[in-house]
């Protein structure tokens, strides 16, 4: 029979072994709640990746909003024809599709907002109004290495009408030089739009100018778009006649009439 020493060992190494295994059983419950909390911690945040990447198509950072533009159209002389001049908080995103529909053939544009938002707004605003419908495009410059565009947006077609106030120049950004003028001007390439002022500052109104043959200009002169499909075509066929050169300035009117029947701004697609 086991003396009382040896049921007294016994009974302490059952005891351990019990104390052992609450252990052990405590060990393996703390780490499969710590392995649970991982598990949680990473379905919340591949739910939450789930819905910023539904809701933005991309993992690349949600785009900023645009800063707002307020532009301000100043009274200056008497409108060539009846308008109403813009709103100063225009759109600078985005672009609109005009159409000239003219005598010698349609001219498609698209201007873009970023570039000049306050000469765009403008225009558009001018279109949609029909300030440009019926009038002459009054002057053509067609020296080949120097200026080469046709210039319009003057009801009264003598070079000096405007909608009835003026605004200031939106200077393009990265033109690269005119060759054989560096530093003096830049190009304004072939199928761009930029509008026309005069020699003071802050005074671009209605009239916009067509390039199409590289030009030659101080990079003061608003850029508002494109000249689309076709549209170069026509400037070509109207420059092929030339100038007569009564504008003392360059060029004079074109030996080809122009005349904007209409300007047709394109519906805003669907949202």
């Amino acid at each position: 029979m086991p003396t009382n020493e040896q049921r007294r060992k016994a009974a302490k190494r059952k005891l351990e072994r019990q104390i052992e295994r609450r252990a052990e059983r405590s060990r393996r419950r703390r780490r499969r709640l710590a392995l649970i909390s991982v598990v949680a911690v990473v379905a919340v945040l591949a739910v939450g990746a789930g819905v910023y990447f539904l809701v933005t198509g991309s993992d690349e950072p949600a785009p900023q909003a645009a800063a707002p533009r307020t532009c301000t159209y100043n009274p200056s002389e008497p409108a060539s024809k009846p308008n109403t001049p813009p709103d100063g908080n225009p759109p600078t995103t985005g672009t609109v599709d005009v159409t000239l529909e003219t005598t010698q053939g349609a001219i498609p544009m698209t201007l873009d907002r970023a570039s000049a938002p306050c000469a765009v707004n403008a225009v558009v605003s001018l279109a949609s109004q029909g300030f440009y419908d019926d009038t002459p495009c009054p002057r053509l410059v067609s020296s080949p290495g120097s200026l080469q565009v046709l210039q319009c947006g003057d009801p009264t077609g003598s070079g000096s009408g405007g909608p009835g106030y003026q605004y200031a120049e939106e200077p393009p950004q990265g033109l690269p030089p005119f060759p054989g003028a560096e530093g003096q001007a830049s190009t304004y390439a072939r199928g761009l739009i930029a509008m026309a002022k005069s020699s003071q500052p802050g005074s671009t109104g209605s009239q916009f100018f067509l390039v199409y043959g590289d030009s030659g200009l101080p990079p003061e002169y608003s850029v508002i778009g494109r000249i689309g499909g076709g549209g170069l075509g026509v400037l070509d066929r109207i420059a092929e006649a030339g100038d007569d050169g009564s504008n003392q300035a360059g060029g004079g009117a074109p030996r080809t009439p122009v005349q904007i029947q209409r300007a047709v701004v394109a519906a805003p697609p669907a949202p």
